[in-house]
């Protein structure tokens, strides 16, 4: 049998010492890390970026099918890809947990295992935190911190009109990833005895339950001098993210429905569900990719990244937010994606 520790056999301050015993800290700016009433940060004059999450079980996550080290991966990831989406260097996380009499110390260690992996993954320091007794489930706060230079900061305010709008990687995974696993739990629990079939679906789970953090775009764009005119992750539907954009740089825009990039495995997935995988991609949230604005000139500079699609451009506010189908057909994009106050 499995051995289990009980969380009161430790009690608060022992606790924090377990499961952050293997964080070494990597950034000269981490002047003092986990141990002391605060940590202690010095940017050497870039600016700072602070960003925070929250995830709640039963609202954010099931742990039904999502292991407990994913979990602790993606609660990091989540939080690290706000900080790339202002063109900025993650450097620093803290983590809070709430935790009911359910969960184990072995648990806990399972669940920090993919906060470390994750931490070194992006070179990112751990500095601190809170523990703390839930009366039911898991509750997670991640901080992130990081640096950038004053004038490498890229907000979602800042498009201009002619702007091209871009996206990394594909869109819709997630959900669909999301629609199979919820599928198989209803399956699940009306027959417990059925293993779940998952279907060689391996792209779509992944998407949903190991997101990567696009660490990689930003170092493309500092190594080909691209800075984008306006930047925000996509964490809760493309259509959303674009209405985002629009809104807040007093702009409207035309999204081509054929240059939206959906993965064969998410098509495939769509279809089978289905589904639209164009609706998919518009409504379906947690792709974690980056969604940006960039001025035409700059075009020729992201051409030869197969990561990173052109799918439509910034037009007059007058014009609307406008979807181009397949058909030649215009519609007003609307957001239908996550929204964390809707039932």
């Amino acid at each position: 049998m499995e051995q289990r520790t009980e969380i009161a056999e430790l009690g608060e301050f022992g606790l924090i010492e377990h499961l952050t015993k293997n964080f070494e800290t990597h950034n000269a700016s981490t002047v003092m890390g986990v141990g002391d009433d605060a940590a202690v940060l010095d940017h050497f004059g870039k600016q700072t970026v602070v960003t925070t999450d929250l995830l709640i079980e039963g609202i954010h996550f099931d742990l039904m099918y999502t292991p407990l080290k994913h979990l602790g991966y993606k609660a990091v990831m989540v939080n690290l890809s706000d900080v790339y989406a202002m063109n900025a260097t993650p450097t620093q996380i803290t983590m809070s947990i709430a935790i009911s009499n359910r969960f184990s110390l072995e648990a806990l260690d399972e669940f920090y295992e993919g906060v470390f992996i994750a931490c070194e993954k992006h070179g990112v320091d751990l500095v601190g935190g809170d523990t703390s007794s839930s009366n039911k489930g898991f509750i997670i706060s991640v901080t992130a911190i990081g640096e950038a230079n004053a004038d490498k900061i890229v907000k979602r305010s800042t498009a201009a009109k002619g702007d091209l709008i871009c996206v990394t990687g594909d869109l819709g995974g997630a959900f669909l990833g999301l629609t199979l696993m919820e599928r198989e739990k209803k399956i699940y629990l009306e027959n417990p005895q059925l293993q779940p079939d998952l279907e060689n679906e391996d792209y779509i789970v992944g998407r949903l339950l190991k997101p990567e953090a696009r660490k990689d775009m930003i170092e493309f764009f500092e190594k080909n001098d691209i800075l984008p005119s306006a930047m925000m992750d996509v964490s809760d539907g493309i259509s959303s993210e674009v209405l985002h954009l629009c809104r807040q740089s007093n702009l409207g825009c035309v999204i081509y429905e054929e240059k939206i990039p959906v993965s064969e495995a998410s098509r495939k997935a769509a279809y089978k569900f289905g589904l639209d995988p164009t609706v998919c991609a518009l409504n379906g949230g947690e792709d974690y990719e980056l969604i940006f604005t960039l001025k035409q000139e700059d075009h020729d500079k992201i051409t030869l990244n197969e990561e990173i699609s052109v799918i439509g451009y910034m037009t007059d506010i007058t014009d609307g937010c406008k979807l181009l189908t397949k058909g030649g057909n215009r519609f007003d994009i609307t957001a239908q994606g996550w929204n964390a106050f809707q039932k």
